[in-house]
């Protein structure tokens, strides 16, 4: 998420009300999470476990929990508690808005887009042409439709990442600040539910098909030419390149990359990342014939046993 302007390390210091370490005109452009933190950008880190990680990132701010040796060419933000002061910042820069309207005045939409009775367009969302949007479908703020894109009833675009903090008095939820960004010519099945970035997009590639009842978790990125069957469940931040397809019930862990052109049978748990032009199947996930005959040596153990006998 970038920042409607450049602000200093010490503007960012003071609406913390946190220590700096380096330059007080450091320049600060944005906020984003580790997987896709450019130069400029704010990250987040609060476990010594991950402290390197973060220092060496392509961030060059980092909002810490502990006063550390500052890299070369960055800048710290020294915090007792780095996911609230995260969460300061996204509310600061990205602050809900009210509506109380169907559709958005903000919301821009293109030529001969048809939105249907009941659906909830939010502010700054953008649609492009010859766009059909069905019955109570829900647009949070800021998501980009593009052209031919057909969107099935009660799908939502945009809800808030599941990503949150244990503490003592419960769980703190991390706001999400990002976007959900739909390319041409996708379409969408009934009761979808695409999460929008923490401070990324969430996308979805062109040409890509999604049956109904398909999760989409944040700062995904599914490519172009997609099929995804019903009752997939994809966890955030993974990578679906090209002309994947994954059948039915379909689950993935996060974090993890499904090569272009692999095929995932139904009822498949993706535990780990997975090359290209290949199929698989099974939990945890293996290439499909080997995973069937491991199925079929199973079922000759009975037979086995009686011989030993």
């Amino acid at each position: 998420m970038k920042f409607p302007k450049s602000h200093s390390l010490q503007e960012i210091a003071n609406l913390l009300n946190c220590k700096f370490i380096g330059d007080k005109d450091f320049q600060v452009l944005g906020m984003n999470e580790i997987h896709v933190v450019e130069p400029g950008d704010i990250v987040f880190v609060d476990h010594p476990k991950y402290y390197d990680k973060a220092l060496q990132s392509a961030a060059t701010i980092v909002l810490i929990n502990k006063e550390v040796e500052c890299p070369e060419g960055k800048a710290l933000l020294i915090s007792d508690d780095p996911f609230r002061d995260f969460n300061i910042l996204t509310k600061h820069f990205k602050p809900f808005q009210f509506a109380n309207v169907a559709i958005a005045p903000s919301a821009e939409i293109g030529e001969g887009t048809v939105i249907q009775p009941n659906s909830f367009v939010g502010n700054n969302v953008k649609i492009g042409k010859n766009c059909l949007i069905h019955s109570n479908v829900s647009i949070y703020d800021h998501t980009v439709i593009g052209d031919n894109v057909i969107i099935h009833a009660g799908t939502i675009l945009g809800a808030d990442a599941f990503y949150y903090k244990k503490r003592p008095e419960g769980f703190d939820q991390l706001i999400s600040g990002g976007r959900v960004v739909i390319e041409d010519n996708v379409g969408i099945g009934a009761l979808c539910t695409i999460d929008k970035g923490v401070t990324g997009d969430t996308t979805i590639g062109a040409g890509t098909k999604l049956d109904n009842q398909v999760h989409v978790g944040h700062d995904t990125v599914i490519g172009k030419k997609c099929l995804i069957a019903s009752q997939t469940g994809i966890a955030g931040c993974v990578i679906i390149e090209d002309e994947v397809t994954l059948w039915g019930q379909v689950g993935t862990t996060s974090g993890i990359t499904i090569g272009a052109k692999a095929v995932v049978m139904g009822q498949t748990g993706v535990t780990k990342s997975v090359e290209g032009g290949k199929s698989y199947f099974g939990t945890p996930i293996e290439e499909s014939r080997e995973k069937l005959k491991q199925l079929a040596n199973i079922k000759k153990i009975p037979e086995i046993l009686s011989k030993l006998k």
